[in-house]
């Protein structure tokens, strides 16, 4: 990335957001790691309230080079949540040349908010990067959305719900992201999958499962076979209808594992998810293979 690419985002940066603050830390209720190769950026304001990304970026880039990216939504149940969920994660793959952020929204805990305002934050996530993709170098066709729980109900939603968008976003951009890499995500809010009682009869406003149509993103799925959240036969009623309707979508089950196995401090787990993450990525050319 060349070097007035990074000297105009590093104004912007700086002037709408600036470092993140001791303060702000605490707030996440955790400390998060700031190397000079990340930049942090306002991308929503409501009322008072700021939602930032956090971008990683590859320490080395050639020179004009618009660079894949990938989102990380946490986990949380729309309730909480932190962004430092998937730092390892987004470490990893900026180390493997993309551009990897952590995207903060809206939860109810902090923000007294619901289910359907943070996927809405989730389709301005979206919207966002491409509006500014040449500025911060990534490329708009190549932006992948991940998470693990709530956070990959909010990344497969984006994608495939038509809904839920925020009128003060310009929705001629679009918010579909094009690649979708899922640890436990939550697929079915109908009556008899997750979420339910806070969705109620509007579920079909947001529920990735119920808005299956061919063209949606490849898929990637991780989920272990003792997940007391997500059913396995709930992943695999997804890829079913995702492949019938002419997608790809592949789902890879751990044995014993339970809901959150992925996540950094299981080190096995973590290591294999992303292995096949890391592929699968591969395979669709957001990864340079020699790596």
């Amino acid at each position: 990335m060349h070097l007035r690419i990074l000297m105009i985002f590093w104004v912007t940066a700086m002037i709408y957001s600036g470092r993140l603050t001791a303060s702000e830390n605490n707030s996440m209720g955790a400390h998060l790691n700031l190397p000079e190769t990340q930049r942090v950026l306002v991308y929503k304001q409501v009322d008072t309230t700021k939602l930032k990304l956090y971008l990683y970026f590859p320490c080395e880039a050639e020179t004009n080079e618009l660079l894949p990216a990938i989102v990380f939504f946490f986990g949380g149940g729309w309730n909480s949540g932190s962004i430092i969920q998937f730092e390892p994660h987004a470490k990893h793959f900026a180390s493997k040349g993309m551009i990897a952020i952590l995207a903060d929204y809206r939860v109810r805990e902090r923000h007294g908010t619901t289910p359907f305002d943070a996927v809405s934050d989730a389709k301005s996530v979206f919207r966002y990067l491409r509006e500014n993709a040449e500025l911060l170098g990534i490329d708009p066709d190549r932006i992948a959305g991940s998470g693990g729980s709530a956070g990959g109900h909010l990344a497969a939603a984006a994608a495939m719900v038509p809904g839920l968008n925020d009128p003060n976003d310009d929705l001629s951009v679009s918010p579909i992201p094009n690649a979708l890499v899922l640890f436990n995500p939550v697929f079915d809010n109908g009556p008899d999958g997750y979420g339910f009682e806070r969705i109620g009869n509007r579920y079909k406003e947001i529920s990735p499962l119920h808005n299956i149509q061919q063209g949606n993103p490849p898929t990637i799925v991780f989920l272990g076979t003792n997940d007391r959240l997500i059913p396995v036969s709930t992943a695999e009623k997804y890829r079913d209808k995702m492949i019938a309707a002419g997608n790809i979508c592949k789902l890879f089950l751990y044995e014993g594992k339970g809901h959150g196995f992925f996540n950094f401090r299981h080190t096995e787990s973590y290591n294999q998810t992303l292995k096949e993450a890391e592929r699968f990525l591969k395979s669709m050319g957001y990864i340079n293979m020699d790596r």
